[in-house]
C-alpha cells in the first residue's frame, strides 16, 4: 500500500483526451470551451475519471446548473469506461446503467447524488462510451494511504467527529434501502434464477472464472465459494436497491456530512445486507492493514455492531446472516484483487507468481473468516 507503485490503469494518453473532449463538448454547446482538464491522482482501477470546466460566453443562456467555479464556470466530473487495452477490472462496463441508476437514486430519494447532465453512448468521441455529471465539493477518506493511517484527515479528527460521520455513513444506506422502490430499479436485476443473492453470486462466480482463465486458479477464493454454499442463509431475499460499492472512500463529505455518493458501477438488486457487509468489512481491510503495519488506527470506527445497531434503529431491518456477509464481502474483494494482481503481470510489473492466493493482500483475513475466528 505504501512502498509499491501505483498499479497501470490506461494506455490512453491525457492531452489527446482533453483536445477530444473539447470537440465533443463543442456539440452538445456550441461555444463551450473544456477548461482546466485534470485527471485525479487517484484515477479509480476500473473507469477512469476526468474533471473540467465548462467555460461558455453566455451561460445564462444554457439549460445547466448555476456555477459552480469561482470564476463563473460549470465544475464537471467525466466517468469514461475503462480503457479496453489496459487489462480491464472487469469485464463489462455499462456506462447507461450507471447513468440511469443516479437519475433513479436522485429521483427517489434525498440522498446527495451529482446531478447528471450527459450521457454518450457512442465510442466514437473518446473511445469508450461515458457521461457528464456535476462536481461535488468536499473530501474523501482517502485509500491511498489511508484513511485508517495517522496524518489522514480523518484519523486526526475527533471521536465526535468521526462519530458522526460513521452515523451519517450508515444512513444513507438505509435511505438508499427505504427510499427506493425495488420495481423501479428492475432493470439491475441480475441474470438468473433463483433469488437475488443467489444470482448475485452466481455472477461473482462468473466473474471469478473470467478472472483466471488461462491462470493460476485461488485455491482460497475457491474455499470462499464453497464455504457460501455451505452456509446459505435460511431466508436470503429481501430485494432493495443495493449501491454495491458501499464504502466512505465513495462519498465526499463536507466537513463530516455526506456532501455525494459516488460510483454506481456495481449496483444492483439484492438484500440490504450486501450493502452492510461491504461497508463494514472494508473498513476493515484498511484496519487490518494499519495494525500490520504497527499502527493502532481506528478500530472503534465503523464498528461491526454498531453499524448493524444504527441501521436497525433507522430501517427497523435487523440485519441477518452477517457472517455471510462479510464473508462474502471480503470474498468479493479478494476476486477484485487478483484481477489487479494479475493486471501487473500482463503490463510485466511482476512476475506469475507461484501461490497465486499471496497475490490477496488481506489473505489472512479471509483465512480467518474461513476458520470462524475472525470476529
Amino acid at each position: 500500500m505504501t512502498g509499491t507503485p501505483r498499479p497501470r490503469t490506461t494506455t490512453r494518453d491525457p492531452d489527446a483526451l482533453t483536445g477530444r473532449l473539447t470537440a465533443w463538448l463543442g456539440t452538445r454547446l456550441p461555444g463551450a470551451r473544456a477548461t482546466h482538464t485534470t485527471v485525479p491522482a487517484s484515477n479509480g482501477m476500473s473507469s477512469e475519471t476526468l474533471l473540467f470546466d465548462i467555460d461558455h460566453p453566455d451561460p445564462s443562456s444554457l439549460q445547466l446548473p448555476a456555477p459552480t467555479g469561482p470564476d463563473g464556470t460549470l465544475r464537471c466530473v467525466l466517468r469514461l469506461a475503462a480503457d479496453p487495452a489496459a487489462y480491464t477490472v472487469f469485464p463489462r462496463y455499462d456506462m447507461p446503467r450507471q447513468y440511469r441508476t443516479m437519475r433513479l437514486v436522485a429521483d427517489h430519494t434525498d440522498l446527495p447524488v451529482p446531478r447528471t447532465l450527459w450521457l454518450e453512448e457512442d465510442p466514437a468521441h473518446l473511445g469508450a462510451p461515458f457521461f457528464v455529471m456535476t462536481r461535488a465539493t468536499g473530501r474523501v477518506p482517502p485509500d491511498v494511504m489511508p484513511y485508517t493511517y495517522e496524518g489522514s484527515w480523518l484519523h486526526d479528527a475527533t471521536d465526535a467527529e468521526r462519530d458522526a460521520l460513521a452515523v451519517a455513513s450508515v444512513a444513507v444506506l438505509a435511505r438508499l434501502h427505504d427510499q427506493v422502490p425495488p420495481e423501479s430499479a428492475a432493470f439491475l436485476t441480475t441474470p438468473g434464477t433463483g433469488s437475488t443473492l443467489a444470482r448475485h453470486v452466481a455472477s461473482q462466480r462468473a466473474y471469478y472464472a473470467w478472472v483466471v482463465d488461462g491462470l493460476p486458479r485461488s485455491p482460497l477464493i475457491e474455499r470462499g465459494f464453497a464455504w457460501l454454499a455451505d452456509h446459505w442463509p435460511d431466508d436470503p431475499d429481501d430485494p432493495v436497491l443495493s449501491w454495491g460499492d458501499a464504502r466512505i472512500g465513495n462519498i465526499v463529505y463536507d466537513g463530516f456530512a455526506p456532501a455525494a455518493v459516488l460510483d454506481w458501477e456495481l449496483a444492483a438488486l439484492g438484500p440490504r445486507e450486501l450493502d452492510l457487509g461491504w461497508m463494514i468489512y472494508l473498513h476493515r481491510f484498511f484496519q487490518d492493514l494499519t495494525e500490520a503495519s504497527g499502527q493502532r488506527g481506528l478500530p472503534d470506527f465503523l464498528r461491526r455492531d454498531h453499524v448493524e445497531d444504527q441501521y436497525a434503529r433507522l430501517t427497523g431491518h435487523r440485519p441477518r446472516a452477517m457472517e455471510f456477509h462479510t464473508l462474502y464481502a471480503a470474498l468479493r474483494h479478494a476476486v477484485v484483487m487478483l484481477r489487479v494482481a494479475y493486471r501487473r503481470v500482463h503490463f510485466g510489473e511482476c512476475p506469475v507468481p507461484d501461490d497465486p492466493d499471496g497475490l490477496i493482500l488481506h489473505r489472512d483475513t479471509l483465512e480467518a473468516m474461513l476458520a470462524g475466528r475472525y470476529w
